[in-house]
Parts: C-alpha cells; sequence; structure tokens
C-alpha cells in the first residue's frame, strides 16, 4: 500500500425527509443561491421543500444548469451571484449540478480568467461555501473535491480539483430518486460503476482494506442496478444505490492505491465532440479499454474476475476475456450501449478525438502513464 493522507470535511445528512436539515446547517443570516437544472425539481416538489426548509433567508434560485455544465452557462450564474451579493450556494440537483456549483464557487473569488482553472490549472485557494441536496446517485460530487467543466465554443471538457470545493454538507433523501427517468438511472450505476474500477483495476499493491471495498461496491451495484430500474420507488434500494455512488468517489477507497482514469480522459472527449452523455462514453471506453490493456492490468484482472464475477474456471486469459465480456453484459443489462456504433458513431472522428487528447495534455495517461495517444487510438478503434 503506498502512503496518504486522507481528510473528507463533507458532512452526509442522509435519510428520507432530511431536507428539512437544511434549516440547521444554512447560515441563519445566508444570502444564498439555489443552483439547479431543468424543471423536475419543481414537478417532484424538491425545490419547495428546500424552500421550505430555508425559511426567511434571503433566497434566489439560477436554473439551466447542463447535464454537462458548460463555462457559458455557469458564467452566467456567476453574475448573478455577485449581482445578488450571494455568500452561500446550494446546489440541487445531480453530478452536473453540483459540479457546476464548484465552479461557480471558485470563479467568484478568483482573480482573473476563471476558464484559467480548469485549462491552465491555476490554484483554487477559496471559494464560496455550498451544499448540496443530492437528487440523481451517480458522480460522488456531493462528497468530493473535484469538478468537470466543458467549454461549448472551444470543444473542450476539462477537470479542477481544489481542497476549497468540498462542499460543507450534502443532503441525500433516496425518495427524491424516484421520478428520475430510466435512462438517468441506468447511467447513474455505470458511472459509480467506473469510478470504482478507475481506483481498483490497476496493480496489486497489497491494499486489502480498499480493494475489499471496492468489491463489496462493485457487487452491490451489480445487484442494485437493475433492481433500481425494475423498481423505481424501492426505498432499500435506492437508498443502497445512492450510499454506494457516493462511497465512489469520496476518496476512501482510492487512498493508497494507484488510480486510472484513462477511461474518463477519453470518454471526455466523446461527449464534448459528439455530446453523448458522461455514463454512455465509460460504457464505450471501459471494455475497449480493459481490453487493450490486459497485460498491464492482468493482476487485478484475475481478481476482478474472481471476486466480483465469479469466474474461477479455464486459463488466466479466459478468466480475463470473462470478465471483460461480464462488465460489458452488465451496462448493456443497464440499457447502456458499449460501442460507439450504438449510438451511429463510426471511427470517422478518431483522428479528432486523438488531436484533442493531445492539445489537452493527456498523452501520458493511466496507473503507469503509458496510455499514449497511439494507445488511446486502439482504443477508440476496439470501441466503435
Amino acid at each position: 500500500m503506498k502512503s496518504f493522507t486522507f481528510q473528507n470535511p463533507t458532512k452526509i445528512i442522509f435519510g428520507e425527509g432530511q431536507i428539512a436539515a437544511l434549516d440547521a446547517n444554512v447560515p441563519r443570516n445566508a444570502r444564498a443561491l439555489i443552483t439547479c437544472g431543468g424543471g423536475s425539481i419543481k414537478s417532484n416538489g424538491v425545490l419547495a421543500q428546500v424552500q421550505a426548509a430555508l425559511g426567511e433567508r434571503a433566497s434566489f434560485v439560477f436554473e439551466g444548469i447542463e447535464p454537462n455544465p458548460t463555462y457559458e452557462t455557469l458564467m452566467q450564474a456567476v453574475a448573478l451571484a455577485r449581482e445578488k451579493n450571494i455568500d452561500f450556494l446550494l446546489a440541487v440537483g445531480g453530478g452536473s449540478v453540483i459540479d457546476g456549483t464548484k465552479f461557480i464557487a471558485a470563479a467568484m473569488k478568483f482573480d482573473g480568467e476563471p476558464w484559467d482553472i480548469l485549462a491552465r490549472q491555476a490554484p483554487v485557494r477559496d471559494a464560496v461555501p455550498f451544499g448540496s441536496v443530492l437528487t440523481l446517485p451517480a458522480t460522488g460530487s456531493e462528497m468530493n473535491n473535484g469538478s468537470v467543466i466543458s467549454y461549448r465554443a472551444k470543444g473542450d471538457k476539462l477537470f479542477f480539483t481544489s481542497d476549497a470545493t468540498y462542499p460543507l454538507f450534502s443532503v441525500l433523501d433516496p425518495t427524491t430518486t424516484y421520478s428520475l427517468p430510466p435512462r438517468q438511472i441506468a447511467n447513474g450505476v455505470v458511472d459509480a460503476f467506473v469510478h470504482i474500477v478507475e481506483q481498483y483495476l490497476t496493480y496489486p499493491v497489497d491494499a486489502k482494506v480498499q480493494d475489499r471495498f471496492a468489491e463489496g461496491l462493485l457487487i452491490t451495484l451489480t445487484e442494485v442496478g437493475p433492481q433500481a430500474l425494475a423498481e423505481p420507488h424501492n426505498y432499500s434500494v435506492r437508498a443502497n444505490l445512492m450510499w454506494t455512488a457516493t462511497l465512489a468517489l469520496n476518496g476512501l477507497i482510492g487512498a493508497g492505491v494507484p488510480q486510472d482514469w484513462a477511461t474518463h480522459m477519453l470518454g471526455h472527449e466523446i461527449t464534448a465532440l459528439h455530446g453523448l452523455d458522461h455514463a454512455q462514453t465509460l460504457a464505450i471506453v471501459l471494455p475497449a479499454m480493459l481490453t487493450v490493456r490486459k497485460e498491464q492490468k492482468r493482476g487485478k484482472l484475475l481478481q476482478y474476475a474472481e471476486r466480483v464475477w465469479n469466474i474461477t474456471e479455464g486459463s488466466e486469459d479466459d478468466r480475463i476475456n470473462a470478465a471483460i465480456t461480464a462488465t460489458r453484459m452488465f451496462f448493456e443489462r443497464m440499457t447502456v450501449g458499449t460501442r460507439l456504433r450504438d449510438y451511429q458513431i463510426g471511427g470517422g472522428s478518431i483522428e479528432t478525438l486523438i488531436a484533442k487528447l493531445t492539445e489537452h495534455g493527456m498523452t501520458a495517461l493511466g496507473e503507469h502513464g503509458d496510455v499514449t495517444p497511439e494507445v488511446s487510438r486502439k482504443v477508440y478503434e476496439v470501441a466503435v
């Protein structure tokens, strides 16, 4: 196991009816900006619950944060927040809304061009305090300090992290997920699954605790994922899914172990160019990535095959191939396509994708830094 420092300051408030806890967790004198996406939090009553919990506090609403939040939209929120003298942000939605709110919080305190936070990795040393009310389990953004933002005009999708952009608290009420469409639930399961894999399927470092945590979370997703589609109002299923997605990317299973993230980087470029959902790109790239990088990941692939998929018979290569196939089949069982052609995309854009990876400095990806543009090209080709 590698040396590590682990600290997560986010307070989790979990369970049915916990939106009311906002009253005890948002400062009494706050001027709050509620950030959100479309109209679903109005139709399902979540916004009304939030506003009731905020009571007499001054609060305003910014709507329209996209599923892949854009710099253009978020800068409108920054302008509104400055105009209204906002000193507290409250993200109400899924990971994209929370990611976008992290950028708003950082941009409001940033001296300079805010896009430099992503394009130049300019350090974020301060941010407006914020909390979240999670309505879509998927990204883990409710309990981490990372954010991914797109700049529509440039065709870029980039990330940043900062210790200043952990949520102060996050409210997780599983009942807020009951009204989600099946596509969003399916995407959330795939997203959480790949988050775990990026931290687990690398190479062995004798991190027994992290491995067992990761394997337990993966197995849980294979169980509750299909159930979440079949039984949308099953509280136990939605509660387990919501907590698994949070634990998938709150830093715990990644402490002291090598991490990959090449699948995410290749996926981001597909989203930026073709507009696919983030989870759809992960479902496309991961099986291809594992196929191309079998040798580098052999030890953990065999462990993954045995512990997650109960594959114990056959040669090592047979078991590895079976585990990759099982992964692909699970995503497809969740109704998420696993090849570019499933989304009417051929191989014609591969060179553009490679050019964008190179432009963004993504030329030595993966746990070994050996996912070069040439390797990425092979991955895209297998993914067609």
